[in-house]
């Protein structure tokens, strides 16, 4: 049986203000959602301003040198524009995951505490 096959263990029912204080519930997820498409959108951003600089030097450099490299430019922010919206989704990936990891952990103390408590050999 797999860790995410297993059932959880639910802890007492407390108010929602108490377990956001004492950090037995995280918002993580929520929030990490929220980061991401932030970063998404600073990315963006990014983006626009690299279109806009390429049309501005493609503009005023009426050679082809000038448009050459208005081209070159342009493909290399997209390919760096590419780059690093990867980047940002395994920084988020990995924020979750520890976060993840926190909560799995925190089930195994849980239910190691809960065999303890009714007699039975822990894990």
């Amino acid at each position: 049986m797999s860790a995410a096959d297993r059932p959880r263990p639910v802890a007492p029912q407390r108010g929602l203000l108490w377990d956001l204080l004492t950090f037995d519930r995280l918002m993580t997820g929520p929030l990490a959602h929220l980061i991401y498409w932030a970063g998404l959108g600073l990315i963006a951003l990014i983006g626009f301003g690299i279109v806009g600089a390429t049309v501005g030097v493609t503009l005023r450099e009426g050679e082809l040198m000038g448009i050459l490299l208005s081209v070159a430019f342009f493909i290399g922010g997209l390919i760096g524009l590419a780059a690093l919206a990867m980047i940002w989704r395994g920084f988020c990936e990995f924020y979750v995951a520890i976060f993840q990891i926190s909560e799995d952990l925190r089930a195994i103390r849980t239910m190691q505490q809960q065999s303890r408590a009714s007699g039975e050999r822990p894990l």
